[in-house]
């Protein structure tokens, strides 16, 4: 009797246990600096820019909002991460590139190189055929500082570094209110599978599950 006793009271606690995790999902932080009032907690966002896409396209902040979307910075030409971190973005598209307010942005941290005709050529050879991932190049300090202020990662030019260039491997996660909800290393298939799951997450926050 009081074994039967201890294993009910053990399947109540595991029963319960699951209901307050299904009740309450993870959710994903908001990163980045924040503003605290009084009745209210202002989040950094990615502030407004204007660059090119492969198609000759302009790509603004405005097109993104409203997306949730990952950005990465990259450049054709890179001897070292770029390659690996392509290979894993190609994973992300394959899951994601098709869902309705979802983007890729790959931005080009070498624009002189970097031209309208040589990412078309580039998104080409991956074997990008979907809208949703996009490749943008632009002015050289918009895009270094949209890289260091916006988006809160490194990249500067540096002659000593592989290429002319360093930048930082992160997949960046942007909600659709262009706040930052993750990075994660893209040049590791596990911290890959995390953004994907991370993903998933925030689009089941957006449809208020």
């Amino acid at each position: 009797m009081r074994h039967t006793l201890k294993y009910n009271g053990l399947a109540l606690f595991l029963l319960l246990a699951l209901v307050i995790s299904c009740g309450n999902p993870k959710k994903l932080p908001v990163m980045g600096p924040k503003t605290v009032l009084e009745s209210d907690t202002l989040y950094h966002t990615i502030p407004d820019f204007e660059l090119k896409n492969q198609d000759g396209q302009i790509v603004s902040v405005g097109d993104m909002k409203g997306k949730i979307f990952v950005t990465d910075f990259f450049f054709t030409t890179c001897p070292s991460i770029c390659p690996i971190m392509k290979t894993q973005m190609l994973r992300v598209n394959e899951k994601f590139g098709s869902v309705q307010d979802f983007g890729i942005y790959s931005i080009s941290i070498d624009p002189r190189h970097d031209t309208v005709e040589v990412l078309k050529e580039y998104s080409e050879r991956l074997g990008v055929e979907n809208e949703s991932w996009q490749f943008l190049t632009g002015d050289l300090d918009s895009i270094l500082d949209l890289a260091q202020k916006g988006f809160l990662v490194s990249a500067a030019e540096d002659s000593t570094a592989p290429g002319g260039y360093i930048h930082s491997g992160a997949f960046i996660l942007v909600d659709k209110d262009l706040r930052i909800r993750g990075y994660y290393d893209g040049t590791k298939e596990s911290k890959v599978d995390e953004l994907m799951k991370d993903i998933a997450i925030l689009q089941k926050e957006y449809e208020g599950v």
